[in-house]
């Protein structure tokens, strides 16, 4: 990903979760291991979403958002026992989808960014289908940092 990191603040981040470092998320070298960070974001994307009313099941027929792509940039370590805080933010919205930013912080030290691709997706159709205004603006209300649009 490679994208510059230096920037990233827990400030920028409007929705945040906290979540432990459980004693099986380490790895023999005793720190966490890169695959729980995929966990520990799409915790934060899920409670995201949930808050726009753009995971729940009863609105299928609707739509809904699938994840794309993801990609993380792991900058520090991070040991048993910790508590960390996940921000969740969209960075862009385009016709159908949304760029996403998620920043794993341990206090106010960044120890990863990662940054996915969100697709609005019709399930009906089994196509990618417009970003609902109403979510739109339910995202644009919510960032401290407006989308791009």
């Amino acid at each position: 990903m490679s994208t510059d990191n230096t920037r990233i603040r827990l400030s920028d981040f409007a929705h945040r979760i906290e979540l432990p470092v459980r004693w099986g998320d380490a790895d023999m070298f005793g720190h966490v291991n890169n695959a729980k960070y995929f966990t520990y974001v799409e915790s934060g994307r899920i409670d995201y979403l949930e808050t726009l009313g753009a995971v729940d099941g009863s609105r299928r027929e609707a739509g809904s958002v699938i994840l794309a792509s993801i990609g993380a940039d792991f900058i520090a370590q991070v040991r048993y026992p910790a508590r960390l805080v996940v921000g969740t933010r969209i960075t862009k919205i385009g016709r159908s989808s949304m760029g996403l930013l998620n920043g794993v912080f341990l206090g106010e030290q960044l120890v990863l960014a990662a940054r996915g691709t969100l697709v609005w997706f019709d399930y009906a159709s089994q196509k990618a289908a417009a970003v609902p205004d109403e979510v739109r603006a339910a995202i644009v209300a919510r960032e401290v940092i407006a989308p791009e649009m």
